[in-house]
């Protein structure tokens, strides 16, 4: 058997006295998460951050009132049992992963506990021989799966209608400025530049492989450097532009990755071939790059064509002529 999962306890097997401990732990983890939701959206979503509070307190109310039959009916001393000593039970994600988390994804996280959490309930009603403590636990189901209107009734009181549309933007903003601004200049960077050096290489040495090889360590090369240049030059302190971290793996991939996708076709043996098949990719790559730009940027769509497939044309017309001649 797998190491740790010989220690883990079958829900089924579990007493009553047992579930309920795991429903204490349980509703004391949930608040916790929800209350680190909330601290980490003050700052920019106050709205939000009141109804993670709030949503904290109900779970502490929960944890209230199961302690209170715990000790009704087997007295003050709680087993220590937890999600991850039950098989097959539901998991929470490490609580440091909320730094990384969006807005919306937080949300859906949230809406997501709560379902869990209800359907956890509703199973340990349905085994509890005991009618108050099946009542209690039957309450608390239709609580946690109730929580989506009372999420509403809680946005009602703390996030206004135009205070979630500003949220909204300004985690959309976010979102463009962390991941998509710095990206986009990668990919743009790694598309166009390595244009350049993989065609000279190509059409100088009539090589797949030796092309290929130049191509791999130009835009790895290139990765790299834009990477550590974007999470270096600013912090994101002062400009608002989010995690440095994010933003160079964003830009240092993208960049990677705009520069192998027509370094790539070089592995295919035949020069014509592979050479024909790497220009339908930087073809493919630059209206991708005039896409971004109209999707995310607002930048006119021909005008965007226009400035990237120009420039892309200019670079791969150089390497042609300096390999070529």
């Amino acid at each position: 058997m797998l190491p740790g999962f010989a220690s883990r306890r079958r829900f089924d097997d579990l007493s009553e006295q047992e579930v309920l401990a795991l429903a204490i732990s349980s509703e004391e983890d949930d608040a916790r998460i929800y209350r680190q939701y909330a601290e980490h959206l003050r700052d920019e979503f106050p709205g939000s951050a009141k109804i993670f509070d709030e949503m904290a307190k109900e779970e502490d109310e929960h944890r209230r009132l199961l302690i209170a039959r715990h000790t009704e009916r087997f007295g003050e001393v709680i087993p220590l049992i937890r999600r991850e000593h039950v098989a097959g039970f539901y998991n929470r994600k490490p609580i440091w992963l909320t730094k990384n988390l969006s807005l919306d994804t937080i949300r859906g996280e949230a809406e997501a506990m709560e379902r869990e959490a209800g359907k956890f309930y509703t199973l340990a009603a349905q085994r509890s021989s005991d009618a108050s403590t099946r009542e209690l636990l039957g309450d608390l189901a239709a609580a946690e799966l109730g929580h989506e209107k009372k999420a509403e009734e809680l946005t009602g009181t703390h996030l206004p209608e135009s205070e979630k549309e500003e949220e909204d933007r300004q985690a959309h903003r976010q979102f463009i400025l962390t991941w998509v601004q710095p990206g986009l200049a990668g990919l743009m960077d790694g598309s166009v530049s390595t244009l350049a050096p993989i065609f000279a290489t190509a059409f100088a040495t009539q090589n797949p492989w030796t092309t290929f090889l130049v191509g791999l360590a130009a835009s790895v090369g290139a990765g790299i450097s834009m990477g550590f240049t974007e999470a270096a030059h600013d912090d994101g302190v002062i400009s608002g532009r989010g995690s440095p971290i994010k933003r160079g793996i964003a830009s240092g991939v993208m960049t990677m990755l705009g520069g192998l996708g027509h370094a790539l076709p070089y592995l295919i043996p035949d020069f014509w071939t592979a050479t024909t098949i790497a220009i339908i990719v930087v073809f493919i790559e630059l209206w991708a790059i005039a896409w971004i730009q109209n999707r995310f940027m607002e930048t006119p769509f021909l005008r965007a064509a226009f400035q990237v497939v120009l420039g892309g044309a200019l670079v791969f017309a150089a390497g042609v002529l300096i390999g070529g001649g």
